[in-house]
């Protein structure tokens, strides 16, 4: 890779890092649109959305992305191979971030789903390409280039999922005369079907411990449901089952 192409991703990486920083802290602290990010949430209330505190997590994925963006930007790591990788996929990631805070707190639900669903698939073309070289990777390199992007893959994961309950509840949308609770029910199944793939695929313990933390945030916040509290239990139960079976087959294998 050209000297002056992966310096130009390394500038692109951080102007997209610090302006992602500064729009989501804006957000709150003005707030965009008269009400910040939880607010605009509550109007939108569902079993799935988690407790607030489990939104503590973009503090983890800001501080980890922050590691990134500062490693990526090192002159030895210049011509390293993850950054040929990424190209200007940070770049798309940190516009959408950007862009789906205005769109949510404008009040543009609909729009919103779109960005986000931008979003996640950016992360997943970033981390497909990422883990291709993951095994040649140090251990420096996995901690602070694949590890904030598992991270962040997997609560966008989440995040998707609960933007697009909020479009549904926004268009109320009927759910062709089925209960919410039956409706939560299906979406942890598919979320729960969706980490257990990526677990066995790329034995991404963090991947799935991002899916754990925010499926105890919905027992949490649903504590008086029993069938969602067991549902809960039963779906992080059997991701750590997965992760543990995945384990034992390489122990296997080896």
């Amino acid at each position: 890779m050209k000297d002056s192409k992966s310096l130009l991703y390394q500038i692109l990486n951080i102007v997209g890092f610090v302006l992602t920083i500064i729009v989501n802290s804006l957000a709150n602290i003005i707030p965009l649109g008269g009400r910040n990010t939880g607010e605009i949430s509550d109007l939108y209330s569902n079993l799935f959305t988690p407790a607030a505190y489990v939104f503590s997590i973009w503090g983890v994925i800001y501080i980890l992305l922050g590691i990134f963006t500062v490693y990526q930007a090192l002159p030895r790591n210049r011509e390293k191979e993850f950054l040929g990788k990424i190209t200007y996929l940070f770049l798309l990631i940190s516009v959408a971030n950007i862009s789906w805070i205005f769109a949510w707190h404008y009040g543009q639900i609909y729009i919103s789903l779109v960005v986000m669903i931008i979003l996640l698939i950016a992360l997943i073309l970033t981390y497909i390409r990422l883990d291709e070289g993951k095994s040649k990777a140090s251990t420096t390199e996995k901690l602070a280039v694949n590890l904030p992007f598992s991270v962040y893959f997997g609560w966008i994961t989440v995040a998707t999922v609960a933007n697009v309950t909020a479009v549904l509840v926004a268009a109320n949308w009927n759910r062709f005369g089925l209960t919410e609770e039956f409706w939560t029910f299906l979406i942890l199944i598919v979320v729960v079907i969706i980490t257990s793939l990526v677990i066995l695929t790329k034995k991404d313990l963090p991947y799935g411990l991002v899916i754990v933390w925010a499926t105890g945030g919905i027992i949490y916040k649903n504590l008086a449901n029993q069938f969602l509290v067991a549902t809960g239990i039963i779906s992080i139960i059997f991701i750590l089952i997965v992760y543990t079976l995945r384990v034992v087959i390489d122990n296997k294998s080896e």
